[in-house]
């Protein structure tokens, strides 16, 4: 507040007047200064926006690489590229002779070149072995049914950490060529993995499952790329053979268990007449098991004295030498921890099967690539 005492009108008019313009600068400086610290604000908001954009944008390239480099799409090459990488790694650590190493390229060029698997990662006779044991020993087991013969093939160093989709399909085809119903394959025999992504590579230009063949750039060869469920149902469904995806969507027991999935494969097996023999050899083929990250082959289920229910699987993760332990005339029951799998152990989310019921006329085959257009799976429950 100003202190001057005036008794002179104009004096005191021209004081007033002067603490007027004082206080109107000193608005229209305050102003300036708001508008420039409204500009400045503005500046930094946009630049941490940017920054912000720009971290974000960083974050979903990584994520996106990831996810390419988790399911084979990061152009790193495929089962050849992976093999003789890690063939060079075994020579160069001593712990395999260069010699040797030639040897196997070798091989694996002409296996490649023929398109049909070398068979160094098969098991046979499993199922066989199986009869006998449940036959004459297992006293906890008041009966078990068994599928139609099948190979047990294991991941190899090509296709180690990406493969078991393509092997629990040889796995799977290796029970159908054996079997006469499905004349359909007549002429072909187990092929290896580069072939197997030709073969759904040359589906998907049949016109099968085109949002699958998008999701994965409509190539697999020359790719570590994973298939699943769906990619098993294409193959097969060109090939001319019927089957079907049953999704087991959500867990139907306590503690996240799929009861329900094992009643369906207990009545799958059991659908025919068998009498009342302890051992049911059925007609059935495997099955084509999915959960996240890895698959497997359902190649049978026990119903114990306790009425409780027990699947036999094959795990493409299993090597040939654990698997061959079942070969023994006097097998360990220990030996089939490996393939037992109770509905405590199988609490995955989400399971998902393709179970084979015969073969396609051409016309069926033409409108089940029709259906593919959009692909849906029945669901359970």
């Amino acid at each position: 507040m100003c202190g001057l005492v005036c008794t002179n009108y104009s004096i005191l008019q021209e004081h007033v007047d002067l603490h007027l313009e004082e206080s109107s600068f000193r608005q229209g400086m305050d102003r300036v200064q708001c508008s420039n610290d409204l500009e400045l604000a503005h500046q930094l908001q946009q630049e941490e926006d940017r920054k912000r954009r720009s971290e974000e944008s960083r974050q979903e390239i990584e994520e996106f690489q990831k996810l390419q480099q988790q399911y084979g799409l990061d152009h790193s090459g495929g089962y050849k590229q992976q093999q003789l990488h890690h063939m060079e790694i075994e020579v160069n650590r001593g712990r395999m002779h260069p010699s040797e190493f030639h040897r196997i390229k070798a091989d694996m060029m002409e296996s490649l070149a023929v398109g049909i698997d070398d068979g160094k990662t098969k098991t046979s006779g499993i199922i066989e072995a199986l009869h006998r044991y449940y036959q004459n020993t297992a006293t906890d087991v008041r009966r078990v049914w068994l599928s139609t013969v099948v190979d047990h093939f294991h991941s190899s160093l090509g296709d180690k950490g990406w493969g078991c989709g393509y092997r629990n399909f040889q796995m799977l085809l290796s029970s159908l060529l054996q079997n006469d119903s499905y004349d359909c394959l007549k002429g072909m025999s187990v092929p290896c993995i580069p072939k197997i992504q030709s073969m759904i590579e040359d589906a998907w230009k049949e016109g099968f499952d085109p949002q699958g063949a998008s999701q994965l750039n409509n190539r697999l060869q020359g790719t570590k790329a994973w298939i699943g469920a769906c990619e098993i149902y294409t193959l097969l469904t060109s090939l001319r053979v019927k089957c079907r995806i049953i999704d087991f969507h959500k867990s139907t027991g306590p503690l996240g268990t799929h009861p329900r999935l094992f009643e369906w494969i207990l009545n799958y097996y059991s659908s025919e007449r068998e009498g009342n023999a302890k051992v049911v050899c059925t007609s059935k083929p495997p099955i084509y098991l999915q959960h996240q990250g890895h698959s497997r082959t359902i190649v049978g289920i026990e119903e114990k004295k306790n009425r409780t229910l027990c699947l036999l699987i094959f795990d493409p993760g299993c090597h040939s030498q654990e698997m061959q332990k079942l070969l023994k005339q006097d097998i360990e029951a220990s030996s089939l921890k490996q393939l037992r799998k109770s509905v405590g152990n199988l609490k995955h989310k989400q399971y998902q099967i393709v179970a084979v019921e015969g073969v396609l006329s051409p016309e069926e085959k033409v409108a089940r690539r029709q259906a593919s257009q959009i692909f849906t799976a029945e669901k359970i429950p």
